[in-house]
């Protein structure tokens, strides 16, 4: 970083620890109301929990915190008018460029400090941030996602991810760095939970509301809404009949939904200025709340989740969000995120499940390998195999795809995790490469 640069940098960021501290100590001593107290709400508990809303920003650092807080009035916003229609909003999100892009010339300690600062402030706020991908272009170096590593390391409410693969195909290079990045991440993060917080991704567009997945690539000023859809899905499939029957009770429950928070979007959009991309339908499940898609999939076969009739499920849900005429953005796929569902942590526990068969159903639904406890003594080698083999799913179908893969360090085969958070659910590990 030229002198100028760096002296710049240093003065921002000391400007900004003070008005940082200015604003703690203002809301110590005069708290503002928040959103939650301004409102007068009656939640329908019928209407399935907004996951996300999240706001898509064009981040410059010079310009942080009035981007930071213009994104958040619109969110803010958007959380009045969502939860005054009966849908509780669980958490507002901002996603950023890919960040290469908005801290060229600052070295890997300049950026640490920056987002450490990004960090605090989301933390401070009760947003959660992603700061985009790493190695977006198939030429990028290795050293955004190792600069990554280190920022993630250092953060709590941060995510990220590095690409793999896109249009050129797979890029193998991007591969060895994400699975650096997972050890890393596995050894210096309490419990071992920063990789909850990284993926590797292959063919994914921006605009993804869902996390750690979303960042945008053009001028900002959008938003976009992610549902905890899991709910819908498994009250539309109890008692079916056969599975023709099931994909049309699962278009009609979710189109009742998304025809609803669309029509709620398009007033946020015409209030703010902020303009509305689209809703992801991928029915999110969620341990905090009880929504297991897994159990809503054992009520379509009849059978454990992982048994014959699985797969068949799983293409039956992915083409029945297809049906639903609103408009769409990100994955809308099922989803499988073992550590995120009950029922599906469950099977693992078991046996029941390996990575192997969720690549299968990946090649007919959802966003690949989500949430994957592994032992701790997975090397970088096989971590590296196992986001090749999702990369490579992406490339031959064209389709968004990730790896959220999650080593626990001194953990091995046949041991439980012990992972703190009301968002993970604790596992029985199996052995690497268990069929």
């Amino acid at each position: 970083m030229p002198p100028r640069t760096g002296l710049r940098f240093l003065a921002f960021l000391a400007l900004f620890v003070l008005a940082v501290g200015a604003s703690r100590r203002t809301t110590h001593a005069q708290p503002n109301p928040t959103p939650a107290q301004l409102r007068n709400t009656s939640i329908n508990p019928a209407n399935p929990k907004i996951r996300a809303v999240t706001a898509f920003v064009n981040l410059d650092w010079r310009d942080y915190q009035r981007q930071i807080a213009e994104a958040l009035k619109m969110l803010h916003r958007a959380q009045v008018i969502f939860e005054s229609r009966g849908y509780q909003v669980q958490t507002i999100r901002i996603a950023t460029q890919p960040f290469p892009e908005y801290i060229q010339g600052m070295n890997t300690q300049q950026a640490v400090d920056f987002f450490k600062l990004a960090d605090a402030l989301a933390e401070q706020q009760k947003f959660a941030m992603s700061i985009g991908p790493a190695m977006l272009n198939a030429n990028d170096p290795a050293s955004q996602a190792d600069m990554l590593g280190d920022i993630l390391a250092n953060t709590k409410s941060l995510n990220g991810t590095v690409v793999v693969a896109g249009e050129d195909g797979v890029r193998w290079g991007a591969i060895a760095a994400a699975a650096r990045v997972m050890k890393k991440l596995e050894t210096s993060t309490e419990h071992s939970q920063g990789n909850f917080r990284f993926a590797a991704i292959a063919n994914v567009p921006p605009l993804v509301p869902f996390f750690p997945a979303a960042y945008q690539n053009g001028f900002g000023h959008q938003f976009a809404i992610a549902i905890e859809s899991a709910p819908v899905v498994a009250a539309a499939v109890k008692d079916v009949p056969d599975l023709a029957s099931a994909r049309q009770r699962i278009t009609d429950a979710l189109a009742a939904v998304a025809f609803d928070i669309e029509h709620h979007a398009g007033r946020v959009d015409s209030e703010t200025g902020w303009t509305y991309m689209g809703i992801d339908l991928s029915p999110a499940p969620s341990p905090a709340s009880n929504a297991s898609i897994g159990a809503a999939i054992e009520e379509m076969t009849k059978q454990s989740f992982g048994m014959s009739g699985t797969l068949t499920a799983a293409a039956t849900i992915t083409a029945a969000i297809k049906d639903v005429k609103v408009k769409q953005t990100g994955y809308n796929g099922l989803m499988l995120p073992i550590l995120e569902d009950a029922r599906l942590a469950q099977r693992w526990s078991e046996g029941r499940i390996s990575v192997d068969a969720l690549l299968a159903y990946s090649a007919v639904c959802g966003t690949g390998l989500d949430t994957i406890p592994l032992p701790g003594d997975t090397t970088v080698d096989q971590l590296s195999l196992t986001i090749a083999d999702m990369a490579s799913l992406s490339v031959k179908w064209h389709k968004p795809l990730s790896a959220r893969l999650m080593p626990v360090v001194g953990k091995g085969g046949g041991e439980t995790t012990d992972f703190n958070s009301p968002f993970i659910v604790n596992v029985t590990l199996q052995q690497f490469g268990q069929k």
